[in-house]
């Protein structure tokens, strides 16, 4: 489906469990709150080899015919449910076969943002289930992916957003973003520059925080200009990456990260770092890719 520039969709993809509405309902209210129309995708994979519905041969008529049914309840279920939340957002589904990541990053080609939903599983399953969704997504798609965790996240009532800052052009990318997300939430901002002290410890650590404090004011410098209606508080913290941005999460209505890092976030999204924030925030995760 074409659509007008700016005009493109917040895309999320559905959970087969209609218990879990979390993604869904983040989706939802950003489509409402951008003025954007939001498109339902429901990614169902091929059956495994010797798929027997009836318990007799094969029937890929009859596995089809089952599929697309249940499918479309399940896409019907969803729109209703959007509608009853915002009756004023345009809404559409859209079935696919095939792996959801796949099918949710060709969505992402014109897409505003996408969305998915994540909860909390043991390390391996992770592996089989939300995060085969979800870290593949963010390593490829050309928006923002946004992981929403299960159960629905509350936040503070000092209503917030985090980003995380390291000084690259890619956390720069992550910061015009968080600008615009709260700007469009009207909640204020938390710039972290999370800094890794030396094991053996440096002689010159005062010297090393105030090139931290350097970096992380000139990676905002501008953008409070853009929105002066969003209250930006800068930050340098000591620490691992995960631990301090999870902390960070816990009041957030969204914490900001960019694909890409060097620096204290090294690898962010795509190695250890970044599995463990899209794993571990307690509130949901945005990744921005540069431009």
């Amino acid at each position: 489906m074409a659509h007008a520039p700016g005009d493109e969709p917040i895309v999320v993809g559905l959970d087969p469990d209609p218990g879990r509405r979390a993604a869904l309902g983040w989706a939802a209210d950003e489509a409402d709150r951008r003025r954007l129309p939001l498109l339902l995708v429901l990614a169902q994979n091929l059956p495994t080899p010797g798929y027997r519905p009836t318990g007799g041969r094969p029937s890929w008529e009859e596995w089809n015919e089952s599929l697309h049914t249940t499918g479309d309840r399940m896409l019907k279920e969803a729109v209703a449910f959007v509608e009853s939340r915002h009756p004023r957002v345009r809404v559409s589904g859209l079935l696919a076969e095939g792996h959801p990541a796949w099918v949710l990053r060709e969505q992402a080609l014109n897409a505003t943002v996408v969305v998915v939903g994540s909860w909390r599983l043991s390390a391996l399953q992770e592996v089989f289930t939300s995060a085969a969704v979800a870290l593949p997504l963010i390593a490829h798609a050309p928006c923002p992916v946004v992981v929403v965790p299960e159960p629905e996240h509350v936040p503070a009532r000092e209503q917030h957003f985090v980003v995380g800052v390291d000084g690259s052009r890619h956390s720069a990318a992550a910061v015009d973003f968080a600008f615009d997300e709260a700007a469009v939430h009207g909640s204020a901002l938390r710039a972290l520059y999370v800094w890794q002290p030396p094991r053996l410890g440096n002689p010159d650590e005062g010297a090393a925080v105030q090139e931290c404090r350097r970096l992380l004011s000139e990676t905002v410098a501008g953008r409070t200009a853009d929105h002066p209606e969003v209250e930006l508080r800068q930050e340098v913290v000591p620490g691992h990456p995960v631990q301090v941005l999870t902390e960070a999460s816990e009041h957030a209505l969204g914490l900001v990260v960019g694909t890409r890092g060097h620096g204290g976030f090294t690898g962010l999204l795509l190695g250890s770092v970044s599995q463990g924030v899209t794993q571990h925030a307690r509130c949901p995760v945005i990744a921005v890719p540069s431009a």
